[in-house]
């Protein structure tokens, strides 16, 4: 199916009729009373307005009525001590700051978005895309139904932004209008749950939406803006105040729940570990189990359950044999073992004889070269074409193996498969590292600016390293890093897709190839192990062929949502942790299988 896009000047047209729709506001009345207690329901949770309470004991108690996975707030709160003493137990004042933007004092930029455009959530595949960008952010959801049933709502409004070119959703922000929520005599309005896909590439995302946000609150007559953001997200901050918003003195309460426990209670032990070890560590504590970090920084931690106890290194497990992890250490033995599984594997060579390795760039044009051991992506180096480059990329991969690999080069994306206790779990494309320029910041600036976006959204384990690998992949495509890139083109800064190294993945879990399912089955069986990222090359996961690249014993299961991949993982080392209605499912499900 085409699919068709209004010109920039045409939705412009659009927004304009819909802005002449909306009534002016009058001037704020002071005498206009609110609705009482007010509180709108935004999906992931409620907005409770504390200046439209009286009573401290009825706010409360509308807290109390939040619902489960849900997150509630109650805003703009008078004498927020007060309310706390009534109920210590149950409530903390949340560590955020308030920020105002006024209207009036805001201006437009004479700028416009470079390569995507921000309008209204308008369809079901509008909602489901805005949900993955939460859970990628580690946001509360919202059922799809609900941003359906508030399409037409004068009170909240939703935002996405779209990449022009792919038509995929990148960003988005919500909208609450006080007046049409609880009629507000102050006229005003707020910002939340803004969010930018992590993997997105244009730059400037969450500032476009700000400030669509403001100027369409504007264009209503709202008198100001505001919005709450955590006091160390200096990001943010410092973003809001570019934009031109001042920290307001006003306080927010939240419920101790679950989902809040990190503000209320303080870091824990797990606090520490990385994101590939805490999406286990979360699973394990909302199953019943018991965890002990044994040590944060290598991402080690032991869990306890019915009497068993395991060790974990992240994906890493004691159900792992020290002989599996030793084949996939050495990416040579690997390449032999699959092989004689029959999975296709690229023609290798070790490095060391000059003669061999020219005969073998020769022949191939292209090869790639990496440490026979190592992870990360470290060492690696992909489109060698010369017997100089050659040269250097071997003494470059020696600074981590003694030992370095000389693989034929095959062209394609890069396929990561999970495969655990020999099922397929998640599928992902992984791409290299990506820039799209705006027409005024060099290559190095919008590298950093990247870098900084997939630092915060994998807590620091992605990011784009200025080093030599980027250089010559900068300097490939005719630039530098003081390049300035014209608008909307897009830029390779890496030949390799490893996510350490500033990588995207994109999920294809429901449509890759069945042969490509059962190449990495018959991989995980031939190394023995249960717990597997195996790596492809391939022209599409839509299509049969593949070349094998490699299998890792730690795969990172943070990369994977939302599919299951933490819940499979505690599936495997604990099987009785699993509900019994489930367990009796699974039964069922693969005795129907072997009776066909």
């Amino acid at each position: 199916m085409t699919r068709t896009r209004s010109t920039r000047s045409e939705r412009s047209l659009r927004q304009e009729r819909d802005q002449r729709r909306q009534p002016a506001y009058a001037e704020p009345d002071q005498s206009h009373t609110p609705q009482p207690n007010a509180i709108v329901d935004c999906g992931w949770g409620r907005l409770l307005f504390g200046q439209t309470f009286d009573d401290h004991e009825e706010l409360v108690e509308a807290m109390r009525g939040e619902r489960p996975d849900r997150r509630d707030i109650a805003v703009y709160v008078q004498d927020p001590h007060v309310a706390l003493a009534s109920a210590p137990q149950e409530m903390f004042l949340d560590p955020s700051h308030t920020f105002r933007l006024h209207l009036s004092r805001y201006r437009t930029s004479r700028r416009r978005p470079g390569g995507f455009f921000i309008r209204r959530l308008s369809s079901a595949s509008d909602a489901e895309a805005v949900n993955r960008i939460y859970a990628a952010r580690h946001m509360v959801p919202v059922p799809p139904e609900f941003f359906w049933s508030k399409r037409d709502s004068r009170a909240i409004t939703y935002f996405v932004a779209e990449d022009e070119a792919t038509g995929q959703i990148i960003g988005t922000v919500t909208g609450v209008d006080h007046y049409h929520a609880f009629g507000d005599p102050e006229h005003g309005s707020s910002l939340w749950c803004l969010a930018v896909d992590p993997q997105a590439m244009p730059p400037r995302i969450g500032e476009w939406l700000v400030r669509h946000l403001a100027e369409h609150f504007k264009a209503r007559g709202a008198a100001f803006m505001d919005l709450s953001v955590m006091h160390d997200n200096e990001h943010a901050i410092a973003l809001y105040e570019k934009l031109g918003f001042e920290r307001v003195p006003f306080f927010t309460l939240k419920r101790k729940n679950f989902i809040n426990e990190k503000l209320f209670a303080g870091p824990g032990p797990e606090a520490e570990l990385n994101p590939y070890a805490r999406i286990i560590v979360d699973e394990a504590r909302r199953r019943g189990i018991d965890v002990e970090v044994t040590d944060a920084e290598g991402g080690f931690f032991r869990l306890f359950y019915g009497g068993r106890s395991i060790h974990c290194r992240e994906a890493l497990s004691e159900l792992t044999s020290a002989v599996a992890m030793s084949i996939c250490d050495d990416k040579a033995v690997t390449r032999r073992m699959v092989e004689r599984a029959g999975v296709t594997v690229p023609e290798q060579l070790v490095a060391g004889d000059k003669q061999a390795m020219r005969e073998f760039l020769e022949r191939h044009g292209s090869v790639v070269v990496k440490p026979a051991r190592g992870e990360q992506g470290r060492g690696i180096a992909v489109g060698v074409e010369t017997m100089n480059e050659l040269e250097a990329a071997v003494e470059d991969a020696r600074n981590y193996c003694d030992r370095v690999l000389i693989e034929q080069c095959v062209t394609g994306e890069d396929l990561r498969l999970v495969v655990i206790d020999f099922r397929l779990v998640a599928a992902a494309v992984r791409r290299p590292a990506q820039i799209v320029g705006d027409g005024a910041t060099t290559i190095r600036e919008l590298i950093e600016r990247q870098s900084r976006r997939r630092m915060a959204a994998t807590g620091g384990e992605s990011s784009i390293p200025l080093d030599g690998e980027t250089e010559r992949t900068v300097a490939a495509a005719g630039h530098d890093f003081e390049t300035i890139l014209p608008e909307g083109t897009a830029l390779n800064v890496r030949r390799t897709a490893n996510l350490h190294t500033g990588g995207t993945i994109h999920d294809v879990t429901s449509h890759v190839h069945p042969r490509l399912v059962d190449a990495a089955i018959r991989a995980a069986r031939a190394i023995d192990i249960p717990v597997t990222g195996i790596d492809f090359m391939v022209p599409s996961p839509y299509e049969p062929e593949y070349a094998f690249i490699e299998a890792n014993e730690r795969p990172g299961l943070a990369n994977h949502e939302p599919q299951p991949t933490a819940e499979r993982f505690i599936d495997l080392l604990f099987p009785l942790s699993i509900p019994a209605a489930v367990r009796q499912a699974a039964y069922l499900e693969r005795k129907d299988k072997c009776s066909d």
